[in-house]
């Protein structure tokens, strides 16, 4: 069986931090993610979908997510229920996150760095096959380039080479 969902939207609201009685960190947040169509009405839709994380990556979440940052969020599906003040079974379905990217900067000047996630390699690796030698045979200085640094220049992609 698999329960596995993978997310990507803005943040309706800044998250909210709070700590169980055993001093376990949760956070909540809700993801606005547009619908793929639009409404009778020519209007875009979109569904509110709520994510609550624990532990490290709840304060993670807490410290660096804002209101409208663009962030995609990997984890499970999960349906829970209580009763309310009336008597009423209440059912809550919620997103699980154990991945939370953050897929844009600070707006206000900061940091350019995507973190409050798990730190991968460089792009690459580090592994330097002949087709990043020059063409002496010497390792070039562009090796250790950043293909994804902002050189001013706009970037040759074709819509084959995107994952979505």
């Amino acid at each position: 069986m698999l329960n596995r969902v993978i997310l990507i939207g803005r943040l309706t609201k800044d998250p909210e931090l709070r700590y169980t009685p055993a001093g376990v960190a949760v956070t909540q947040f809700t993801l606005a993610v547009d619908r793929p169509f639009t409404s009778q009405g020519g209007e875009r839709e979109a569904d509110f979908i709520p994510v609550v994380t624990w532990r490290q990556l709840a304060e993670t979440c807490a410290n660096y997510l804002r209101k409208g940052r663009l962030t995609a969020v990997e984890g499970r599906i999960q349906v829970r229920n209580y009763e309310n003040n009336e008597g009423k079974r209440v059912y809550v379905t919620e997103v699980i996150a154990d991945n939370v990217r953050f897929l844009e900067s600070n707006r206000d000047g900061g940091n350019s760095n995507s973190g409050g996630y798990r730190e991968e390699a460089p792009y690459g690796g580090g592994n330097n096959n002949s087709s990043n030698r020059s063409s002496n045979g010497n390792s070039s200085s562009r090796d250790n380039h950043d293909p994804f640094s902002d050189d001013g220049k706009p970037i040759d992609i074709s819509d084959d080479d995107l994952p979505f």
